[in-house]
């Protein structure tokens, strides 16, 4: 009977521990960077603003097409009018009717609309070049918020292997103490170290948790319990990436970095406005048609007959000169150029803070990799002088404190190795996002 209740038990459990792991959503740092550029405002405000952009193109294309006006109507007129039957000055209400059709379209208009459709295309690029920039950041920031986690959660795992470690010190000191081996002030350091050990482990996990929290936050994951990142174990990419000069890094950058591709085409929309405000100097001409006819409802004559007598039309080609107005334009010609060396100069700046910023994460690289290289070392070293000092502890040589002493510098060291691998993996990561490679994966 016992055992059936066990077995129960356990199938309720592991049933239960099922839907908790169904319900718990581990997302990779692909997913997790997908998820963000799909939920962030910013990037959706900026797809907005393509769809503007995609739209005001179709403005400048309509342009080009003719401009055609119909309009017509129907009045009543009551009072002294002069029939149109007998001549005579009689009081009487009559009905009109009358239509008017007209075509127009531009001959020239200072090559306006052509630049107007060319700042509209600059215009649409602009925009892609802007959402794609989004996203790249997004990106970046995700992949940092990622590390980070991983980074904790390693630093949450050397803290509970310690404190397993600080237990099973406590139960062996509890057993020498009973058998007189130790004295009693040996247990008590070795409790208070285990209660650091449990405080440590705490404080481990909420930085764990914490920065999971940070992540689903930035994600607008809405369930921030159930969320998490896939458990795989990174390491240090292969990459030559950190063997390549600040100069091969920054050429590629200029190529590919959508900033400045940006920063270009603002100066190119910049210049296109230029030409468009010159437009306005130059005489435009419109080419136009027009048709009209008109008939009176109470005549004696057929509507169609009257419509067909009393047609009109004409044709014709109007010339605009701008003369007195020519003073506002010139100063909306000067305007545009001081926007375009304000474009300029900020393609310039744009590209100086690219070359600022690539020359200092090729050497934060760099540094990084000496310092995990460094770390590996030292951890190598306060792990053979930790496992030492453990041997000389049970053996009764050495003391609580240089003990302590020696497995804290142990824990710092896997601590310091942890940071300096994770810090190693993001740098290499920020120097391949420069180059090009847009994979974030690990």
């Amino acid at each position: 009977m016992g055992k059936i209740k066990y077995n129960k038990t356990l199938l309720i459990f592991l049933l239960f521990f099922s839907i908790s792991s169904i319900a718990q959503e581990k997302l990779s740092l692909k997913e997790c960077i997908n998820r963000a550029i799909e939920k962030n405002i910013s990037i959706k405000n900026s797809s907005l603003d393509l769809l503007n952009s995609s739209e005001n193109k179709k403005t400048a294309i309509g342009n080009f097409l003719p401009s055609l006006n119909i309009n017509g109507n129907h009045s009543w007129n009551t009072g002294l009018t002069q029939n149109i039957t007998t001549g005579i000055l009689e009081n009487q209400t009559t009905e009109n009717s009358s239509m008017n059709m007209s075509v127009g379209i531009d001959v020239f208009n200072g090559l306006a609309n052509i630049r107007r459709l060319h700042r509209a295309n600059l215009d649409l690029l602009a925009k892609k070049y802007q959402l794609e920039d989004m996203k790249e950041d997004i990106s970046l920031l995700v992949a940092n918020s990622y590390l980070q986690i991983l980074f904790n959660k390693e630093q949450l795992d050397v803290q509970k292997s310690q404190l397993k470690i600080s237990q099973e010190e406590l139960n062996n000191a509890k057993e020498k103490f009973n058998n007189g081996v130790i004295p009693e002030g040996n247990l008590f350091e070795i409790e208070a170290n285990l209660a650091l050990s449990e405080q440590n482990v705490i404080m481990a996990e909420n930085s764990y948790q914490l920065s999971k929290l940070s992540l689903s936050q930035l994600l607008m994951f809405g369930d921030s319990d159930n969320f998490d990142i896939a458990d795989e174990n990174y390491e240090i990419p292969q990459t030559d990436i950190i063997n390549k000069s600040a100069k091969e890094i920054l050429e590629e950058a200029m190529k590919n970095r959508n900033d400045i591709k940006l920063a270009e085409t603002n100066l190119e929309i910049a210049i296109k406005d230029q030409q468009i405000s010159r437009s306005t100097l130059l005489p435009s001409a419109t080419a136009f048609y027009s048709y009209n006819s008109r008939v009176i409802m109470d005549a004696p004559t057929s509507l169609k007959s009257q419509f067909d007598l009393n047609a009109g039309e004409s044709i014709g080609l109007q010339l605009n000169i701008p003369i007195l107005n020519s003073w506002s334009s010139r100063v909306g010609i000067k305007k545009s150029k001081l926007n375009v060396l304000r474009s300029k100069n900020l393609l310039d700046q744009t590209k100086m803070d690219l070359e600022n910023t690539i020359y200092q994460a090729l050497n934060d690289a760099k540094g990084a990799m000496k310092s995990y290289e460094a770390a590996k070392k030292s951890e190598i070293a306060r792990k053979t002088a930790y496992n030492y000092a453990k041997e000389r502890f049970e053996n009764g040589a050495l003391n609580t404190i240089n003990y302590f002493q020696a497995q804290q510098l142990f824990e710092t060291s896997q601590s310091e190795l942890i940071k300096a691998k994770y810090d190693y993996i993001f740098k290499i990561k920020v120097l391949e996002f420069y180059f090009g490679i847009p994979d974030f994966s690990l």
